[in-house]
């Protein structure tokens, strides 16, 4: 019998109403949703057939700027919506002739994942359950990719810039030791320094920024002409902070530059760092799952020798986004950084509350969903062989590209190709020019090039990341850009 005593509440009273969010018709729900998953896949199958990218008209504009609703909507006529406005409106990293930015083009094997994951709905901040378990295992493996002892942590977040950022404050504890948690910044008998490339990524200074530090603090180090940090001016530059009585504590080396895929010279740097008993982190993001090409993996050599990494699954992994990572070497000072006493986090030996390190005992957030299981459905379907081989061909594409603009006089290479990434000029061309062309093809759904500034220059840069990207469609982007200069004359 319950013990729940039954109201007599009146007809049409917020106790009578429906309060379950699941659908009153099962069926119909698994058919809509079947409906969507096939349009999807079609989606993906097809893209070739589609621009890579197109301006939104007004109305899917106007379409997202409605008041809230109140009531509800028929599925179907929701997913209409998809089909009709978000589809055709999309970044387009799907295609081929993506090139703009390093953005990952995804798998189907991954949405298949990412449907999983939102099914299970697991918040993995903590406690005793499998998606705890998963992520674990991407941290084992990554080590074992990167170098890195069994016994190194690891932890998913957003994406690299957040991986970076985690990864300071780690730095920033060990110098200081845990009290700085507490007593801040302004208890530190000398001021913090950090050191990067002027070729780093601009979230190195905002790590700085938002750890209460400053981008003041960051010495930016002259490149190469390869774009490679130079390891004898950033020992200069630490001698002299030290002989200020400044506190320098993190080195951050680039696995692949933003700009045009340098590769700082990681061994070098890790050797200096430690003599100078600081921490060395490395931003991967572009280039560290490189590492899964035996062909490429001595271009990194030192990487092991880092006590940090970041680096992002969703670029050349191609796991949907956001699948950032940061693999830690020593696990402990991992914990000391970002590990909280609280009531409510009490681990016991046995229950759901089971657990000696949860992920927010690594990070900020409690509240953390299931990324680590499209990462690992990835690797363990299309496994670390092909998914090398994919990324290495990425790197001859670019080769190609840059050796086919070479030999066409109109086209200029402005920086070597260290990785996957091309930029080059046009002879004649103003900044205008360059910028017309890459808008140009933007808007008529041609290509997806970007543009950047290399000393002082405006140049087109293409990133080849998409493992859909074949030498036919380079063939095809050659064809487009000689067309385009062929149409319009240059400035």
């Amino acid at each position: 019998m319950s013990r729940i005593a039954k109201t007599d509440a009146p007809a049409g009273s917020d106790l009578e109403k429906p309060t379950s969010l699941d659908p009153t018709d099962w069926q119909a729900f698994r058919e809509a949703a079947h409906r969507m998953l096939d349009d999807t896949i079609d989606h993906i199958a097809n893209v070739r057939q589609k621009p890579v990218w197109q301006p939104m008209p007004s109305d899917t504009r106007a379409r997202f700027a409605r008041a809230l609703p109140d009531d509800p909507r028929v599925l179907d006529d929701v997913l209409d919506d998809i089909r009709t406005h978000i589809f055709p409106h999309a970044t387009g990293n799907l295609h081929p002739l993506f090139m703009g930015w390093v953005h990952g083009a995804g798998t189907p094997v991954g949405m298949v994942a990412e449907m999983v994951a939102a099914g299970l709905n697991m918040n993995c901040g903590g406690r005793d359950h499998v998606g705890i378990e998963v992520e674990k295992q991407i941290a084992l493996w990554m080590a074992q990719v990167l170098g890195y002892p069994s016994s190194a942590s690891g932890l998913f977040v957003t994406g690299s810039s957040m991986a970076n950022f985690l990864a300071l404050t780690i730095a920033r504890t060990e110098a200081l030791s845990q009290s700085v948690r507490r007593d801040g910044l302004r208890k530190a008998d000398r001021q913090l320094v950090a050191y990067t490339s002027s070729q780093a990524h601009v979230c190195i200074a905002q790590a700085m920024e938002l750890s209460g530090i400053g981008s003041a603090n960051l010495r930016t180090i002259a490149v190469d002409d390869a774009g490679r940090m130079s390891v004898e001016a950033l020992a200069v530059a630490i001698a002299k902070d030290r002989a200020q009585g400044l506190l320098p504590f993190l080195v951050v080396g680039t696995a692949g530059t933003v700009n045009t895929g340098a590769i700082d010279p990681l061994l070098e740097i890790s050797k200096l760092a430690e003599a100078e008993n600081i921490w060395f982190h490395v931003d991967g993001a572009i280039g560290a799952l490189a590492m899964l090409s035996p062909e490429m993996r001595q271009l990194f050599s030192g990487i092991e020798r880092s006590a940090s990494i970041a680096l992002d699954f969703h670029k050349w992994g191609h796991v949907p986004y956001d699948a950032g990572f940061l693999l830690v070497r020593d696990s402990d000072a991992h914990k000391r950084a970002f590990a909280q006493p609280a009531a409510y986090l009490q681990r016991s030996g046995r229950g759901l509350a089971a657990g000696e390190t949860w992920p927010c005992d690594l990070g900020p957030d409690l509240s953390r969903g299931f990324r680590a299981l499209k990462t690992w459905m990835t690797i363990e379907t299309l496994g670390t062989e092909r998914m090398g081989n994919a990324i290495a061909r990425t790197c001859e594409l670019a080769r190609y590209l840059a050796a086919s603009l070479a030999r066409d006089p109109r086209f200029e290479v402005k920086a070597p190709v260290g990785l996957n990434i091309v930029c080059f000029g046009i002879r004649g061309a103003d900044d205008g020019f360059i910028r017309d062309l890459v808008l140009d093809l933007h808007e008529q759904g041609l290509a997806v090039p970007s543009w950047t500034t290399l000393q002082g220059e405006l140049v087109v840069r293409c990133a080849i990341v998409n493992h859909r990207t074949t030498s036919e469609d380079i063939d095809v982007f050659l064809k487009i850009l000689t067309d385009y200069l062929d149409r319009y004359p240059r400035a």
